[in-house]
């Protein structure tokens, strides 16, 4: 089975956002609500999912409604192993502590992140993916 993931919201978010089912965004995001793959979030992830989703512009742009969007919110938190975050090292970005924290909690984690400053942390270097490595990973692994 392969590691559990965390997915930044700015892949789940991507995942809402794009019209193009076969784009590693959108593939990331139907395999959380379809359980394919184990992945990880914290209280605080999910509620950063949920914020940004309903921020007035991204809800113009994807077009669901706050009670469509609470579906998925609560489709992905009953798929998704919930981790507690401890202590860790300073994250590259700032608003990004809690994902480094979630990393901390259990060292197989990996994250599935677009944002190149988190890609290029040293420290967590082989622990970051993009969304098409991921996916390519993921495919491999299980064809």
């Amino acid at each position: 089975m392969s590691p559990p993931v965390v997915v930044d919201t700015n892949v789940a978010v991507a995942g809402v956002l794009t019209a193009r089912a076969d784009s590693p965004v959108a593939r990331v995001l139907d395999g959380m609500l379809a359980a394919a793959f184990p992945f990880a979030i914290s209280d605080a992830l999910l509620a950063e999912y949920r914020t940004v989703l309903r921020r007035p512009a991204l809800r113009k742009a994807h077009g669901l409604t706050p009670d469509e969007l609470d579906v998925i919110l609560v489709e992905l938190a009953q798929r998704a192993i919930v981790i507690a975050p401890v202590p860790a090292p300073p994250a590259p970005d700032p608003g990004d502590q809690h994902l480094w924290e979630l990393l901390a909690a259990r060292e197989d984690l990996l994250l599935v992140t677009g944002e190149k400053q988190l890609q290029r942390d040293r420290a967590m270097g082989p622990r970051i993916l993009t969304p098409a490595t991921f996916v390519e990973r993921w495919l491999r692994s299980n064809s």
